[in-house]
Protein backbone atom coordinates (compact mmCIF):
# COMPACT_ATOMS: atom_id res chain seq x y z
CA UNK A 1 0.00 0.00 0.00
CA UNK A 2 2.54 2.40 1.22
CA UNK A 3 4.50 1.96 -2.87
CA UNK A 4 0.93 2.16 -4.58
CA UNK A 5 0.46 5.89 -2.14
CA UNK A 6 3.63 7.17 -3.12
CA UNK A 7 3.64 6.27 -6.80
CA UNK A 8 -0.27 7.89 -7.09
CA UNK A 9 0.44 10.80 -5.11
CA UNK A 10 3.95 12.10 -5.70
CA UNK A 11 2.60 13.47 -9.57
CA UNK A 12 -0.09 15.64 -7.96
CA UNK A 13 1.79 16.61 -5.02
CA UNK A 14 4.89 18.17 -6.65
CA UNK A 15 2.69 20.07 -9.08
CA UNK A 16 0.96 21.57 -6.56
CA UNK A 17 4.12 22.63 -4.52
CA UNK A 18 5.04 23.60 -8.31
CA UNK A 19 2.00 26.36 -7.90
CA UNK A 20 3.59 27.68 -4.66
CA UNK A 21 6.85 27.96 -6.70
CA UNK A 22 5.07 30.12 -9.46
CA UNK A 23 2.99 32.35 -7.14
CA UNK A 24 7.12 32.97 -5.71
CA UNK A 25 7.99 34.08 -8.86
CA UNK A 26 5.31 36.34 -9.50
CA UNK A 27 5.68 38.04 -6.32
CA UNK A 28 9.15 38.37 -6.69
CA UNK A 29 9.32 39.45 -10.47
CA UNK A 30 6.14 40.64 -11.40
CA UNK A 31 5.51 42.87 -7.98
CA UNK A 32 2.19 40.93 -7.70
CA UNK A 33 -0.05 42.21 -4.64
CA UNK A 34 -1.69 38.92 -3.50
CA UNK A 35 -4.39 40.56 -1.44
CA UNK A 36 -7.20 40.96 -4.45
CA UNK A 37 -6.13 37.76 -4.96
CA UNK A 38 -7.45 36.82 -0.94
CA UNK A 39 -10.38 38.26 -1.64
CA UNK A 40 -11.41 37.31 -5.08
CA UNK A 41 -10.85 33.33 -3.34
CA UNK A 42 -12.99 34.54 -0.09
CA UNK A 43 -15.91 36.55 -1.93
CA UNK A 44 -16.04 34.70 -5.58
CA UNK A 45 -14.13 31.80 -6.14
CA UNK A 46 -14.67 29.54 -2.90
CA UNK A 47 -18.16 30.34 -2.71
CA UNK A 48 -19.14 29.11 -6.55
CA UNK A 49 -16.91 26.03 -6.11
CA UNK A 50 -18.90 25.00 -3.30
CA UNK A 51 -22.31 25.95 -4.79
CA UNK A 52 -21.16 23.25 -7.76
CA UNK A 53 -19.76 20.71 -5.55
CA UNK A 54 -22.70 20.14 -3.46
CA UNK A 55 -25.12 20.46 -6.49
CA UNK A 56 -23.49 18.07 -7.85
CA UNK A 57 -22.92 15.79 -4.95
CA UNK A 58 -26.79 16.10 -3.97
CA UNK A 59 -26.87 16.71 -0.02
CA UNK A 60 -28.61 13.67 1.88
CA UNK A 61 -28.79 13.83 5.69
CA UNK A 62 -26.05 11.27 5.49
CA UNK A 63 -23.86 13.61 3.87
CA UNK A 64 -24.90 16.46 5.71
CA UNK A 65 -24.44 14.77 9.32
CA UNK A 66 -20.59 13.79 7.84
CA UNK A 67 -20.09 17.68 7.76
CA UNK A 68 -21.60 19.04 10.91
CA UNK A 69 -19.15 16.56 12.82
CA UNK A 70 -16.47 17.68 11.11
CA UNK A 71 -17.44 21.39 11.66
CA UNK A 72 -17.86 20.52 15.17
CA UNK A 73 -14.52 18.92 15.74
CA UNK A 74 -12.43 21.77 14.03
CA UNK A 75 -14.59 24.44 15.96
CA UNK A 76 -13.61 22.51 19.42
CA UNK A 77 -10.37 22.55 18.55
CA UNK A 78 -9.48 25.61 17.33
CA UNK A 79 -11.68 27.01 20.70
CA UNK A 80 -9.60 25.00 23.01
CA UNK A 81 -6.16 26.00 21.71
CA UNK A 82 -7.28 29.76 21.78
CA UNK A 83 -8.23 28.84 25.37
CA UNK A 84 -4.67 27.47 25.84
CA UNK A 85 -2.33 30.09 24.16
CA UNK A 86 -4.25 33.13 24.71
CA UNK A 87 -2.99 34.22 27.90
CA UNK A 88 0.71 32.87 26.08
CA UNK A 89 0.98 34.88 23.25
CA UNK A 90 -0.46 37.87 21.42
CA UNK A 91 -3.72 38.40 20.87
CA UNK A 92 -3.20 38.63 16.56
CA UNK A 93 -0.98 35.55 17.40
CA UNK A 94 -3.31 33.54 18.85
CA UNK A 95 -5.92 34.34 16.85
CA UNK A 96 -4.00 32.99 13.75
CA UNK A 97 -2.21 29.88 15.56
CA UNK A 98 -6.41 29.09 16.59
CA UNK A 99 -7.38 29.29 13.16
CA UNK A 100 -4.85 27.01 12.10
CA UNK A 101 -5.35 24.23 14.70
CA UNK A 102 -8.96 23.63 13.73
CA UNK A 103 -8.31 23.62 9.51
CA UNK A 104 -5.70 21.63 7.31
CA UNK A 105 -5.42 22.45 3.48
CA UNK A 106 -8.56 19.98 2.27
CA UNK A 107 -9.36 22.51 -0.15
CA UNK A 108 -6.94 23.77 -2.58
CA UNK A 109 -4.69 20.62 -1.93
CA UNK A 110 -6.54 18.00 -0.16
CA UNK A 111 -9.19 18.09 -3.19
CA UNK A 112 -6.75 17.56 -6.11
CA UNK A 113 -5.14 14.43 -4.08
CA UNK A 114 -8.46 13.24 -3.58
CA UNK A 115 -9.74 13.05 -6.72
CA UNK A 116 -6.58 11.10 -7.73
CA UNK A 117 -6.74 8.19 -4.53
CA UNK A 118 -10.58 7.98 -4.32
CA UNK A 119 -13.45 6.80 -6.45
CA UNK A 120 -16.36 8.88 -7.29
CA UNK A 121 -18.40 8.18 -3.87
CA UNK A 122 -15.29 9.03 -1.79
CA UNK A 123 -14.36 11.88 -3.59
CA UNK A 124 -18.19 13.21 -2.69
CA UNK A 125 -17.92 11.75 1.02
CA UNK A 126 -14.27 13.62 1.29
CA UNK A 127 -16.04 16.66 -0.65
CA UNK A 128 -18.98 16.91 2.21
CA UNK A 129 -15.93 16.30 4.68
CA UNK A 130 -14.42 19.48 3.60
CA UNK A 131 -17.37 21.52 3.26
CA UNK A 132 -17.30 21.44 7.17
CA UNK A 133 -13.91 22.57 7.86
CA UNK A 134 -14.17 25.30 5.27
CA UNK A 135 -17.37 26.25 6.99
CA UNK A 136 -15.93 26.41 10.07
CA UNK A 137 -12.68 28.47 8.32
CA UNK A 138 -15.91 31.05 7.50
CA UNK A 139 -17.73 31.15 10.53
CA UNK A 140 -16.12 30.06 14.15
CA UNK A 141 -12.76 29.94 12.34
CA UNK A 142 -13.01 33.32 10.79
CA UNK A 143 -14.74 34.95 14.16
CA UNK A 144 -11.57 33.52 16.45
CA UNK A 145 -9.71 35.29 13.96
CA UNK A 146 -11.37 38.45 13.44
CA UNK A 147 -11.32 39.00 17.14
CA UNK A 148 -7.58 39.13 17.46
CA UNK A 149 -8.30 42.77 16.56
CA UNK A 150 -12.07 43.74 16.42
CA UNK A 151 -15.09 43.49 18.81
CA UNK A 152 -17.66 40.51 18.79
CA UNK A 153 -19.91 43.15 16.60
CA UNK A 154 -17.54 43.88 14.35
CA UNK A 155 -16.72 39.95 13.95
CA UNK A 156 -20.13 38.57 13.58
CA UNK A 157 -20.45 41.75 10.96
CA UNK A 158 -17.53 40.37 8.98
CA UNK A 159 -18.89 36.88 8.98
CA UNK A 160 -22.59 37.81 8.06
CA UNK A 161 -20.35 39.66 4.60
CA UNK A 162 -19.03 36.36 3.78
CA UNK A 163 -20.85 34.87 0.72
CA UNK A 164 -19.76 31.16 1.23
CA UNK A 165 -22.48 30.45 3.83
CA UNK A 166 -25.35 31.81 1.53
CA UNK A 167 -23.69 29.46 -1.36
CA UNK A 168 -24.00 26.74 1.14
CA UNK A 169 -27.73 27.57 1.98
CA UNK A 170 -28.63 28.11 -2.07
CA UNK A 171 -27.17 24.61 -2.60
CA UNK A 172 -29.34 23.64 0.04
CA UNK A 173 -32.51 25.30 -0.99
CA UNK A 174 -31.81 24.29 -4.54
CA UNK A 175 -31.01 20.20 -3.47
CA UNK A 176 -34.27 20.34 -1.28
CA UNK A 177 -36.34 21.80 -4.25
CA UNK A 178 -35.25 19.90 -7.10
CA UNK A 179 -34.58 23.09 -8.91
CA UNK A 180 -32.79 21.95 -11.75
CA UNK A 181 -29.77 24.16 -12.95
CA UNK A 182 -29.17 24.89 -16.78
CA UNK A 183 -26.24 22.61 -18.35
CA UNK A 184 -24.72 26.01 -19.75
CA UNK A 185 -24.16 27.14 -16.16
CA UNK A 186 -22.88 24.08 -14.77
CA UNK A 187 -20.65 24.01 -17.52
CA UNK A 188 -19.43 27.55 -16.82
CA UNK A 189 -18.67 26.58 -13.06
CA UNK A 190 -16.28 23.85 -13.92
CA UNK A 191 -13.25 26.34 -14.16
CA UNK A 192 -13.74 27.50 -10.72
CA UNK A 193 -12.64 24.08 -8.93
CA UNK A 194 -9.46 23.82 -10.69
CA UNK A 195 -8.81 27.82 -10.52
CA UNK A 196 -9.76 27.14 -6.77
CA UNK A 197 -6.48 25.22 -6.23
CA UNK A 198 -4.17 27.13 -8.45
CA UNK A 199 -4.55 30.41 -7.18
CA UNK A 200 -5.32 29.32 -3.15
CA UNK A 201 -1.61 27.64 -3.70
CA UNK A 202 -0.06 30.39 -5.83
CA UNK A 203 -1.27 32.73 -2.88
CA UNK A 204 0.95 31.00 -0.70
CA UNK A 205 4.14 31.50 -2.68
CA UNK A 206 3.11 35.17 -3.37
CA UNK A 207 3.09 35.60 0.14
CA UNK A 208 6.64 33.98 0.87
CA UNK A 209 7.57 36.78 -1.88
CA UNK A 210 7.60 39.13 0.41
CA UNK A 211 8.78 37.25 3.89
CA UNK A 212 12.32 37.96 4.96
CA UNK A 213 14.64 35.54 7.75
CA UNK A 214 13.46 38.07 10.61
CA UNK A 215 9.89 36.94 10.22
CA UNK A 216 10.73 32.97 11.09
CA UNK A 217 9.33 32.28 14.20
CA UNK A 218 10.35 28.68 15.50
CA UNK A 219 7.75 28.50 18.79
CA UNK A 220 4.93 29.41 15.89
CA UNK A 221 6.00 26.96 13.35
CA UNK A 222 6.16 24.48 15.55
CA UNK A 223 2.81 24.90 17.16
CA UNK A 224 1.44 24.41 13.97
CA UNK A 225 2.97 21.48 13.00
CA UNK A 226 2.75 20.02 16.18
CA UNK A 227 -1.46 20.46 15.80
CA UNK A 228 -1.42 19.45 12.05
CA UNK A 229 0.45 16.54 11.89
CA UNK A 230 0.67 15.09 15.46
CA UNK A 231 -3.06 15.84 16.35
CA UNK A 232 -5.12 15.61 13.72
CA UNK A 233 -3.77 12.65 12.63
CA UNK A 234 -4.38 11.07 15.76
CA UNK A 235 -8.03 12.36 16.23
CA UNK A 236 -8.26 11.00 12.38
CA UNK A 237 -7.38 7.51 13.26
CA UNK A 238 -9.01 6.99 16.24
CA UNK A 239 -12.43 8.25 14.37
CA UNK A 240 -11.95 5.88 11.96
CA UNK A 241 -11.21 2.64 14.59
CA UNK A 242 -14.58 4.04 16.54
CA UNK A 243 -16.70 4.48 13.43
CA UNK A 244 -16.01 1.23 11.70
CA UNK A 245 -16.31 -0.56 15.15
CA UNK A 246 -19.18 1.20 15.87
CA UNK A 247 -21.02 1.84 12.41
CA UNK A 248 -19.01 -0.20 9.85
CA UNK A 249 -18.34 2.60 7.90
CA UNK A 250 -17.09 1.84 4.23
CA UNK A 251 -13.85 2.49 2.98
CA UNK A 252 -14.40 5.32 0.85
CA UNK A 253 -15.04 7.52 3.99
CA UNK A 254 -12.42 5.88 5.96
CA UNK A 255 -10.01 7.29 3.63
CA UNK A 256 -11.86 10.60 3.00
CA UNK A 257 -11.16 10.93 7.24
CA UNK A 258 -8.26 10.02 6.96
CA UNK A 259 -6.66 12.49 4.07
CA UNK A 260 -8.26 15.01 6.09
CA UNK A 261 -6.01 14.31 8.75
CA UNK A 262 -2.92 14.24 7.06
CA UNK A 263 -3.13 17.31 4.69
CA UNK A 264 -0.91 20.17 5.09
CA UNK A 265 -1.78 23.47 7.04
CA UNK A 266 -4.19 25.24 5.69
CA UNK A 267 -3.51 27.59 2.83
CA UNK A 268 -6.78 29.76 4.30
CA UNK A 269 -4.84 30.55 7.17
CA UNK A 270 -2.86 33.40 4.71
CA UNK A 271 -5.79 33.96 3.12
CA UNK A 272 -7.81 35.31 6.02
CA UNK A 273 -4.84 36.52 7.93
CA UNK A 274 -4.44 38.77 4.48
CA UNK A 275 -7.90 39.85 4.88
CA UNK A 276 -7.92 40.40 8.08
CA UNK A 277 -4.07 42.32 8.20
CA UNK A 278 -3.12 40.07 10.78
CA UNK A 279 0.30 38.84 10.34
CA UNK A 280 -0.23 36.71 6.96
CA UNK A 281 3.62 36.02 6.80
CA UNK A 282 3.72 33.87 10.15
CA UNK A 283 1.07 31.50 8.49
CA UNK A 284 2.62 31.41 5.19
CA UNK A 285 5.88 29.79 6.61
CA UNK A 286 4.33 27.30 8.45
CA UNK A 287 1.48 26.66 5.22
CA UNK A 288 5.17 26.32 3.27
CA UNK A 289 7.14 24.02 5.71
CA UNK A 290 4.37 21.79 5.94
CA UNK A 291 3.41 21.69 2.29
CA UNK A 292 6.98 20.77 1.51
CA UNK A 293 7.34 17.96 3.87
CA UNK A 294 3.99 16.80 2.04
CA UNK A 295 5.20 14.73 -0.41
CA UNK A 296 7.09 12.52 2.11
CA UNK A 297 4.55 12.44 4.83
CA UNK A 298 1.55 12.63 2.69
CA UNK A 299 2.10 8.86 1.61
CA UNK A 300 3.98 7.66 5.19
CA UNK A 301 0.95 9.02 6.79
CA UNK A 302 -1.69 7.27 5.28
CA UNK A 303 -0.17 4.11 4.26
CA UNK A 304 0.66 3.85 8.61
CA UNK A 305 -2.90 4.78 9.14
CA UNK A 306 -4.70 2.50 6.90
CA UNK A 307 -2.53 -0.36 8.06
CA UNK A 308 -3.22 0.59 11.92
CA UNK A 309 -7.06 1.01 11.05
CA UNK A 310 -6.89 -2.09 8.85
CA UNK A 311 -8.10 -0.95 6.02
CA UNK A 312 -5.55 -2.62 4.29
Amino acid sequence: MELDLGATLLGPLWMLLAFVGLGWLCARHLSLDPRPIATLLIYIIAPLTFFRGLTLGGPTPGYLLLTLGLFLVASLIAIAVRQLVRPLVPAQEAAVLAFSAGTGNTGYFGLPIAMVLLPPEGVTLYLFCLLGITLYEFTVGYYLSARGQFSVRQSLTRILRLPLIYAFLAALLVSALGLPIPAAVMAGLEVFPPTYTLLGMMIIGMTLGGVTIRELDGRFIGACVAIRYGLWPLLAGIAVLGLRAGLGISTELALALLLVGVVPVAANVVVVAMELSIRPEKGAIAVLLTTLAAPLLIPLYLAGLVRLTGLQ
